[in-house]
């Protein structure tokens, strides 16, 4: 990454390629596991991962906010990744600016079935 990319990132606002996560990323993610131990969208408790529904590398100042964070999974319970589908669209390179909303509306599709 160059000089005029890594400016054009912070004028962004987005974090540095390689900035490093707050110390109190662990103790922050356990504690969000603990309260929130299921999948969101299929309620399963495998291979779970804690995303950013605004990514770090775009807001690193909402790493640790609470209110940023959703309990998704790789389990594929259903035949899908929630993580991989609904936190990025399908695509890790993506961002779900919907991803709360496409939450709510796949857990209660999933209840019913």
């Amino acid at each position: 990454m160059n000089l005029i990319e890594i400016l054009t990132d912070r004028i962004k606002g987005k974090a540095p390629k390689g900035a490093k996560r707050s110390s109190k990323w662990a103790k922050v993610r356990k504690e969000h596991l603990k309260n929130n131990p299921n999948c969101e969208i299929c309620g399963t408790k495998g291979t779970l991962r804690v995303h950013h529904k605004i990514p770090f590398h775009i807001a690193p100042d909402m790493e640790l906010n609470k209110n940023n964070l959703v309990t998704l999974c790789e389990n594929k319970k259903y035949g899908i990744n929630c993580h991989l589908l609904l936190g990025y669209i399908g695509n890790f390179k993506r961002i779900n600016p919907s991803c709360e909303t496409d939450i709510m509306v796949w857990n209660n599709k999933l209840k019913n079935i």
